[in-house]
């Protein structure tokens, strides 16, 4: 009886028989969509300023990387899907400030849990992550990210690669965000933002005090 259930649901929330247009929180599930957007896609609900999606590595306003491969991400990772290898930087033609750089970098997406635990345990704000959270992978090694597809572009943009499905908005909030505008900082910073300099870009609210 439990998979007519489901195919009982399933019946129900197509679009012949009454399915709404989005999926929400109360719709029980994926529903069938009657709206397509500008280009043809189905529509999709605006997502949280701070939803946990596909990561990006940012870079100083002068285009200096901010990693400096410490691997504290990857080894803060409860899933284990990131790889990081440092290396010395070339005095001469440094890749980021400092002594080393992230020489290799690469999260699997068939691993990552979107915990944001990187984000919190890197130093220098070098990874945060975009509201993109749909993937389409046609074979396994797509959804292993190197560093020169995580790297932000000139203008601090995610790269937009062929299986990612990017909507309105997505690419907004890469920039990083200085810990102490959250409650559990200084509290003389509750409620203010304070910015690193950097290419990402789409302005974040400060972070509500605790209840």
């Amino acid at each position: 009886m439990g998979y007519l259930d489901g195919f009982l649901v399933t019946l129900k929330q197509h679009k012949v028989f009454g399915g709404v247009k989005v999926t929400t929180s109360y719709s029980g599930g994926r529903v069938a969509k009657k709206g397509k957007d500008v280009t043809g896609r189905d529509e999709k609900i605006a997502k949280p300023d701070r939803l946990h999606g596909r990561h990006v590595l940012n870079r100083y306003d002068d285009g200096m990387e901010k990693c400096i491969g410490c691997e504290l991400c990857a080894g803060v990772c409860p899933a284990k899907c990131i790889h990081v290898r440092g290396a010395d930087n070339d005095p001469q033609n440094p890749t980021s400030p400092g002594e080393r750089f992230g020489f290799v970098y690469e999260i699997n997406y068939l691993r990552c849990i979107h915990c944001d635990l990187c984000v919190e345990a890197c130093p220098t704000e070098a990874i945060t992550e975009s509201k993109l959270f749909e993937f389409s992978f046609t074979n396994r090694s797509d959804a292993v990210y190197t560093k020169a597809e995580l790297v932000v572009d000139d203008e601090g943009k995610p790269q937009q690669l062929p299986w990612e499905d990017w909507r309105e908005g997505e690419d907004l909030h890469t920039s990083g965000w200085m810990r102490a505008t959250a409650a559990g900082g200084d509290a003389d910073f509750v409620g203010k933002v304070g910015w690193s300099s950097e290419l990402g870009y789409g302005l974040r609210p400060a972070e509500r005090p605790a209840d």
